[in-house]
């Protein structure tokens, strides 16, 4: 009977420590804390400060300031209920899995991501003619534009001179630079990488009949685009994650910092992350549930993607509108705490539980994409269903073959696929004594 009862109690210790150990894993995706807190100031709540601030703003936007022009007051409302709930998300939402600069930040990433899911619904419900004037009434001049006004890239594809190739390097060769390092940082996995790139082309062609900017010269897709920028983004992107893997690090107070120029390196410091892990979306051990979970990132990319095309195409918007650059931007933002989010949720057992700003941000891909296909219906009516179909097949075979190509390399050449090198770990210790000063010791 008491053996009995002694195994009872061990099993229960095990199940109680299986549970700590899930909620440890969604914990540290969902809500990090701070473990070494530099400057205790900045990580109180000072809700009480917080509030009397608050009422302030709304004492003056209330009743200080001049109520006679309807549009600014509509303007102004807007604003203060943006800025309060942005405060509550401050106060309420959870810090997600970065703590870097500070947790505040990312807690009205998330408040600002749940805003933006707001707005796409509210559209959702709208005609498109009172979606086009709620764009008028931001942009007067928006009704100006139309879509077929775009920069054209696919006429007279045989004429290459160094002269035309040089026009075609205009300021979406930098966004493609720039938005290929930021997504070789966020997967680190080279394979991927270029996948994901190679795949964009064909998703362009698969949809080029129903958008004329998708129509591009064959070395302008592959050899400009594929090869050079998306390429040296990608290579420079993988080199700063390298870099970052490579340190240890080791944070100190600024408290025990003397030198003015060792608090200001530490407060520089602090805008990068407060760790570095290394990823590996695949090994020879993965299983197939990990394989469908690639295809699943990989085709929620491609759509992703699309989706950005596809709203300033219906809703004809030029591609440097603010309108444009701020979603572009702020997706950016929101797509980091959400692919790490969903890399733990695949990779980690003991993970049960997506994150919430994942969850968020699929929601917000799902939205847009009924978004205009709602508003565009005709443009969608003439869809080539034999293209989609060969689209998706087309993304499934690659997506297979670069998960078999990486667990055989990584089988074959020990690990080589993946961006996680472990051997000749240098150390770089931030704000230490060869930094700094010789008084100053680890926080």
């Amino acid at each position: 009977m008491k053996a009995t009862k002694n195994k009872n109690i061990s099993a229960n210790n095990s199940n109680d420590s299986s549970k700590r150990m899930r909620l440890d894993s969604f914990s540290s995706i969902n809500e990090k804390q701070v473990d070494d807190i530099s400057l205790e100031f900045f990580y109180k709540p000072h809700t009480i400060t917080l509030l009397a601030i608050t009422i302030g703003i709304v004492i003056y936007t209330a009743f200080v300031r001049n109520n006679n022009n309807i549009e600014n007051n509509i303007w102004d409302g807007i604003l203060c209920c943006i800025f309060f709930f942005l405060i509550i998300s401050v106060l309420a939402f959870p810090n997600g899995p970065f703590i870097r600069p500070h947790p505040a930040i990312w807690r009205i990433v998330f408040g600002l991501s749940v805003l933006y899911l707001l707005a796409i619904l509210f559209l959702l419900f709208q005609s498109y003619k009172t979606v086009r004037n709620i764009f008028f009434w931001l942009d007067p001049n928006l009704a100006h534009f139309h879509i077929d006004m775009e920069k054209e890239y696919g006429i007279n594809c045989s004429d290459i001179t160094l002269e035309r190739v040089w026009n075609h390097v205009d300021v979406f060769a930098l966004g493609h630079y720039l938005g290929w390092l930021f997504k070789a940082i966020l997967i680190r996995h080279n394979a991927i990488l270029w996948a994901i790139s190679c795949m964009w082309e064909i998703t362009e062609i698969a949809f080029a009949h129903l958008l004329p900017n998708f129509v591009e010269c064959w070395w302008d897709a592959w050899i400009l685009d594929v090869l050079l920028c998306n390429g040296f983004g990608i290579w420079c992107g993988l080199r700063i994650c390298r870099m970052l893997e490579m340190r240890e690090y080791k944070w100190v107070s600024i408290r025990d910092i003397h030198s003015t120029t060792g608090k200001i390196k530490r407060a520089v410091l602090q805008f990068t992350p407060e760790s570095w892990t290394p990823v590996r979306w695949l090994d020879p051990k993965c299983t197939y549930m990990r394989v469908i979970a690639f295809c699943q990132l990989v085709l929620f990319w491609q759509i992703s993607e699309l989706n950005t095309f596809f709203l300033k195409h219906v809703f004809e918007m030029p591609p440097s509108h603010p309108i444009v650059t701020g979603r572009l931007v702020l997706i950016g933002v929101i797509v980091a705490p959400s692919v790490r989010q969903y890399y733990t949720y695949v990779t980690d057992t003991q993970c049960k539980r997506v994150g919430t700003q994942c969850w968020v941000y699929g929601c917000i891909m799902v939205s847009e994409a009924l978004l205009c296909i709602k508003h565009g219906r005709e443009l969608f009516e003439r869809t080539q269903a034999i293209n989609i179909i060969v689209w998706l097949l087309i993304q499934l075979l690659i997506s297979v073959l670069c998960v078999i190509g990486c667990v055989f390399w990584d089988k074959h050449f020990k690990g080589q696929c993946d961006l996680s090198p472990q051997k000749h770990r240098s150390t770089v210790t931030f704000a230490d004594s060869r930094q700094f000063s010789s008084s100053e010791k680890e926080d």
